[in-house]
């Protein structure tokens, strides 16, 4: 039996001699990158803190002491040594583990944190509870690294925590010089100075043991030095920033030397205030593959060969079509620029970084700052383009609106990932835009249906000069062109129907909704299908289309609340167009991981659920009608 399979609880990590925890590190190593190299998940960030975490277990006792990561895609190991390394093969999968931690698996997750630079803020509430209720003898641990301190929400909390010299709460600056690729900003250039910096404490150790063997002066000689040591620090190492703040500051240390950790961690638990930890970690350490790899050190691979490194191959997606297509246009139109917030490879903009070297723009995790810039870029006579993940957009939805949108400033925001994403669970869902962004005034949204449109909207997009606009696409492999069998206004019919039900696809739903519209004519149900191409504004055709029609149905991969379907009623609504609106989305609930195809199955937003639901709301209607009263009052032969 392996060490890694006697720890059923971070006790059990406390009673190993130190002598046997290597052999604990590299069967960590080992069960990351096999169960990995399965089920795909954030491979490099965990090599990399293996040390560090086994060193949080043996000093701290979660969860009396709260251990907060930040991003929570780095709590791998620290599942595995709070009893759920025997569980690890069900990484992300339906039913198994979270890859992020997660409240309803272990009582050591406080928090599901998988959004950055949230951690300290956490910590800052919990610890000054403990405080308040005099809960004495606990401590809060925040672990935060992976590029999260380039969001500005964790430099607001350091600000608050700083202010209070009582509070038990040890921050650990997980340095490791990357987010998804190199961190970008001044903060990295300056924790990269740190890297090459000896400490001060050990001159001022020097000094001292030399000092003390001159009799008479030497003691107060070495008080004195003591006493401007804050200049000394200035000279020696750059950490004077963070003591500056008013917290006390341990470090450079070795993240990988677990020894070492361990020894700087009870230091600092035993000074019972604020205390900044700084550990220098290598993001894929131990496993060559992910060391080596320069793009992003394996940060999030798929699945993959342990031997090689090698990914299995994957289909041409979505960010594959937006990448090529903003290239194209970045050499038609050289006043568009791109952002991305620390997702260059992700969101699909490394081929117009190497192409364009001067006209992109990599903000770190921070999402606010990256639209109120691109404001002042298109102020400036630019026309950005701020690629994200559409649930990061959450976080810059007042800088959108009042920073953007107020002064119609044309800015495009192009939201990967949208609607169902499903592997990282109910965090990473992009189910939230749709409905967010309908109340912003003079704002744009498309949402192609297939890669053809995608190439068409986003050229679209980028020539609206008046006020912004976002393209939004979801997560994988494209599916076929579903081309356009006529128009109404500038909206594509997909499928000529008669006067049934008229089908509103939205987007990547056209393949279900065309699939549920030929299980509806088995029904004898005709059904007109058309794809708005533009969801806001949405097209005045579609009221004059949908008063030719007894029933509207709406298909959208967003949540059903507030979203395109809401939109369209409230269209009909203005119109005193009485057709009855049904809407078929995302429930609004936070949805477990699993496959993307598996969850839309679950909600029904399958072609068979749509067709059986659709054939009922119609029987529904038609018996509504047979016994109206003006029906029933109609004279009979």
């Amino acid at each position: 039996m392996g060490i890694l399979e006697t720890i059923k609880d971070p006790l059990d990590v406390k009673r190993l001699e130190a002598g046997e925890l290597p052999a604990l590190a590299a069967e960590i190593r080992e069960l990351l990158v096999s169960s990995v190299a399965k089920t795909g998940g954030h491979l490099g960030p965990n090599l990399g803190v293996v040390e560090l975490t086994i060193a949080l277990h043996r000093v701290f006792d979660s969860p009396r002491d709260p251990i907060l990561f930040d991003t929570g895609h780095q709590a791998y190991v620290h599942k595995m040594l709070t009893g759920r390394a025997g569980q690890f093969g069900t990484l992300r999968q339906e039913g198994g583990l979270s890859g992020y931690p997660s409240q309803t698996e272990s009582e050591h997750d406080v928090i599901e944190n998988s959004h950055a630079s949230t951690a300290l803020s956490y910590a800052d509430g919990l610890a000054k509870a403990m405080v308040l209720r005099g809960e004495t003898g606990r401590t809060v641990v925040a672990v935060i690294g992976d590029g999260a301190l380039t969001g500005g929400m964790a430099w607001e909390a350091l600000n608050n925590i700083a202010g209070r010299k009582d509070l038990p709460l040890i921050i650990v600056v997980n340095d490791n010089g990357r987010s998804y690729s190199p961190t970008i900003g001044g903060l990295a250039s300056h924790l990269s100075s740190l890297r090459m910096t000896q400490g001060y404490e050990h001159v001022l150790e020097l000094v001292k043991h030399n000092l003390a063997k001159v009799p008479v002066v030497g003691t107060p000689l070495y008080d004195t030095l003591h006493g401007i040591k804050k200049g000394l620090k200035d000279i020696l190492t750059p950490q004077a920033m963070f003591e500056d703040l008013g917290m006390k500051y341990v470090g450079p240390i070795d993240g990988h030397d677990e020894a070492a950790v361990e020894a700087a961690l009870r230091r600092a638990r035993d000074f019972r205030g604020p205390v900044i930890v700084h550990a220098l970690t290598r993001k894929g350490n131990g496993y060559t593959h992910a060391e080596n790899h320069d793009e992003d050190c394996f940060h999030g691979p798929g699945p993959f060969d342990p031997l090689t490194g090698e990914e299995r191959p994957k289909p041409h997606s979505w960010t594959n079509v937006f990448s090529e297509e903003i290239v194209k246009i970045g050499g038609e139109r050289d006043d568009v620029v791109a952002i991305t917030a620390a997702m260059l490879h992700p969101v699909g903009l490394a081929a117009f970084a190497e192409t364009y070297p001067d006209r992109i723009y990599d903000v770190g995790i921070a999402e606010q700052h990256a639209l109120t810039s691109a404001a002042g870029l298109a102020i400036g006579g630019l026309h950005p383009v701020v690629a994200l993940y559409a649930t990061f957009l959450n976080r810059a939805f007042d800088q959108l609106l009042m920073d953007v949108a107020l002064h119609r400033l044309p800015v495009t925001v192009v939201l990967d990932r949208s609607g169902v994403t499903g592997d990282d669970g109910p965090s990473h869902n992009g189910m939230w835009d749709l409905s967010i962004l309908q109340v912003i005034p003079g704002l744009s949204i498309a949402v192609p249906r297939d890669g053809a449109r995608l190439r068409e909207l986003l050229a679209e997009a980028v020539r609206i000069d008046d006020g912004p606009s976002v393209v939004r696409y979801p997560k994988g492999g494209l599916p076929a062109d579903v081309e356009a069998v006529g128009k109404l206004g500038e909206m594509d019919v997909l499928r000529a129907g008669d006067a049934d039900v008229l089908l509103v696809a939205v987007g990547p739903m056209a393949g279900i909704c065309m699939e549920a519209a030929n299980l509806l004519d088995a029904q004898g149900i005709s059904a007109t299908v058309v794809d708005p191409r533009w969801v806001k504004p949405l097209d005045e055709a579609l009221v004059l289309a949908a008063a030719a029609h007894k029933l509207v149905v709406v298909v959208e991969d967003n949540g059903r609340v507030g979203g395109v379907g809401d939109a369209v009623a409230r269209m009909l609504r203005d119109a005193d167009v009485d057709v009855p609106v049904r809407t078929h989305g995302i429930p609004q609930r936070f949805l477990d991981h699993a496959k993307r195809a598996k969850i839309l199955s679950d909600i029904g937003l399958t072609a068979q659920d749509l067709a059986r639901q659709i054939t009922e709301a119609v029987a529904r209607r038609s018996q509504v009608m047979e016994s109206h009263p003006a029906r029933l009052a109609q004279p009979t032969d």
